[in-house]
């Protein structure tokens, strides 16, 4: 199949049935499709719908998203995960605003220096709102030219990722660069899906060589099986006497960066120590149901305890990394995922 009759069938196929009315298709601009493309990372259009639509009520400009609070970033985050994401989100647009006047620079490369920001997601940016020739290849791109050609291996490996970027780069065209990027990815999210593809809708199928030859399961390959670790955590629902809970900010980089977080202990012999340091006296302890939260390469057991604290002074020492909070009305904190649902349950 030549290049021309791949991006002709394809885009024929968008004409009919590709999505048109995602939110981040309208007011289309550099910006907006840089918010999507950052939140459709390794999570489901249905999911991030809502999310965005909030994010750009709150954040309607790159110079609104810069000078926001981080906090104020993560808050409106919570619950879509990867908080690198966020993070990155809004030192990528400081950057904007301050060495590009807050104009998207209108280059691949330029934008790929850009905090979180790879080739395919500059790619994206480049080609759906500044209409410029460049090649995409997300997960979802991946599968698609994978079971096409029948690429065998995971494409995480850099043999396999380079032999895909060749293919995408020969593929793209130079007219409807939008639209050709948009229908490679609706492609593999509606029909070239990882399990149970659609193959009989699919305009590529009869030109597949994986379809022709039965083989679609086996393509992309799989990433190398290991066992994923386990960690364990004790997480301390500190609660005062106004029936408030203590947060504490993470660290800016790290696990749950910059969010805030319940104190976390590994052992309980460490309990009394922890209280200290807060200057806190532990009274009624009463353990919660233990739950996991697993992020992509560990799972966390989560034991949660809930204690009853009064300060061990006329004053309990609180530092600028450290909130007490309503558990019903936290205010608008980025919280980890494990943390909002505690406090929720309580």
């Amino acid at each position: 199949m030549t290049p021309a009759s791949f991006h002709n069938t394809v885009l024929d196929w968008y004409d009919q049935h590709g999505r048109k009315d995602l939110p981040w298709q309208q007011n289309i601009n550099p910006y907006r499709v840089w918010v999507s493309e950052i939140m459709l990372q390794q999570t489901q259009v249905s999911t991030v719908i809502p999310y965005f639509e909030r994010f750009m009520k709150r954040f309607p400009t790159v110079q609104k998203l810069a000078r926001a609070p981080q906090d104020e970033v993560l808050h409106l985050w919570t619950g879509l995960g990867y908080y690198a994401r966020a993070r990155n989100l809004h030192r990528a647009a400081q950057i904007v605003v301050a060495e590009h006047g807050a104009v998207f620079p209108a280059d691949v490369s330029a934008l790929s220096s850009l905090p979180g920001i790879g080739r395919s997601t500059a790619g994206a940016i480049a080609s759906i709102s500044m209409d410029i020739r460049a090649p995409i290849l997300d997960g979802n791109v991946k599968r698609v030219l994978a079971r096409f050609h029948a690429i065998a291996g995971w494409p995480g490996e850099k043999p396999v990722e380079s032999q895909l970027w060749k293919i995408a780069e020969k593929y793209t065209p130079t007219r409807r660069l939008r639209d050709y990027s948009q229908v490679m990815m609706d492609l593999g999210a509606t029909l070239c899906t990882r399990s149970k593809p659609r193959c009989h809708e699919c305009p590529l199928a009869k030109h597949c060589s994986a379809f022709k030859a039965g083989t679609v399961s086996q393509y992309p390959g799989k990433k190398p099986s290991k066992a994923t670790p386990v960690r364990q955590t004790l997480m301390l629902l500190l609660e005062n006497e106004h029936g408030e809970v203590l947060l504490e900010q993470r660290p800016p980089s790290g696990l749950w960066g910059g969010l805030w977080c319940l104190p976390e202990i590994g052992d309980p012999a460490l309990l009394k120590g922890a209280l200290n340091e807060r200057g806190l006296n532990g009274g009624r302890i009463k353990a919660l149901p233990d739950f996991r939260h697993t992020f992509s390469h560990f799972h966390l057991d989560i034991s949660p305890l809930r204690i009853k604290v009064k300060p061990a002074g006329k004053v309990v020492r609180e530092t600028t990394r450290q909130r007490w909070v309503k558990h019903n009305s936290p205010g608008e904190l980025g919280l980890a995922a494990p943390i909002k649902k505690l406090l929720e349950s309580l």
